[in-house]
């Protein structure tokens, strides 16, 4: 892991998410170095020679973070790493950031896969607009040791259920959904208890980790290989369709409440309409 040090003007920076006006990312890369991650793109910028997952730059900033122009704001953190990554752990960034934002009339969402984050419940319980998502797609252990190098799955549930019994809204991310891999019915089922709400997002193959998530899956998955060859290659979004219809159905059914970011792209792109 190469790490070093880096000035940055600001921490927090607009946001061209759906459903967030700001973002705040503390560390630039991811040891998570998950195979499936968007984020990756960021090696265009940043001269990185490293594999995705194999450098790490530590963002310090001098300004003080305006409290003021974040008020009844959304912030996410965070969009291209994570702040509970384990180099958290030693250089306490993100808690850094936390004790200014504590003072902020802003709707938090801390996003991570790692349970560093329970280190920071007494930064979190003086929160009064915060939710905390975990991104989880699996029940199997090896599946996520193939896919990142974050907490373990049970670790996750692990910290959902701490959060949640700690007053904090909770979030399973189920993000990235595989087609066929991720039993999104039985992930529901097996946390609904402390879980205050799902976000679904689809597997999105875009860029150089393309072929290599088509090859992981055509040597584990070869069963499925054909049928990501035309979700992924043909865009056939019959498989969506019909996955967004159960899972809205399951959820209705069962009084979950839940959010579908299936069609992020159009997302973002109604969201752009509307500032241009």
């Amino acid at each position: 892991m190469k790490i070093k040090e880096i000035t940055t003007k600001d921490y927090v920076t607009k946001s061209n998410l759906p459903s967030s006006d700001y973002v705040i990312n503390p560390y630039v890369g991811c040891p998570h170095g998950c195979k499936y991650c968007y984020a990756s793109f960021m090696k265009r910028f940043t001269n990185h020679e490293e594999p995705w997952g194999e450098f790490i730059d530590i963002k310090r900033c001098e300004k003080e973070i305006d409290i003021k122009k974040l008020a009844g704001k959304r912030v996410f953190m965070s969009s291209v790493t994570d702040c509970y990554n384990e180099l958290e752990e030693k250089y306490k960034i993100t808690r850094n950031i936390l004790n200014r934002l504590v003072e902020c009339d802003c709707e938090l969402n801390i996003s991570t896969k790692s349970s560093l984050i329970l280190r920071d419940l007494d930064l979190l319980k003086r929160m009064n607009n915060l939710c905390v998502s975990l991104s989880i797609n699996t029940l199997d252990e090896k599946f996520k040791n193939d896919m990142d190098n974050a907490s373990s799955i049970s670790s996750r549930l692990n910290t959902l259920k701490e959060l949640h019994e700690n007053g904090i809204k909770t979030v399973l991310f189920m993000s990235p959904i595989f087609p066929y891999i991720t039993d999104c019915i039985g992930i529901i089922e097996k946390s609904k208890d402390y879980v205050d709400e799902y976000w679904f997002e689809n597997l999105n193959l875009r860029g150089p980790y393309k072929k290599d998530i088509l090859d992981y899956i055509k040597s584990n998955y070869d069963l499925y290989y054909k049928d990501y060859i035309n979700i992924y290659v043909n865009n056939d979004m019959t498989y969506w369709n019909e996955l967004g219809n159960k899972l809205n159905d399951y959820c209705c059914k069962h009084n979950i409440k839940y959010k579908n970011y299936f069609y992020h792209d159009e997302l973002v792109k109604k969201k752009k309409e509307s500032i241009n």
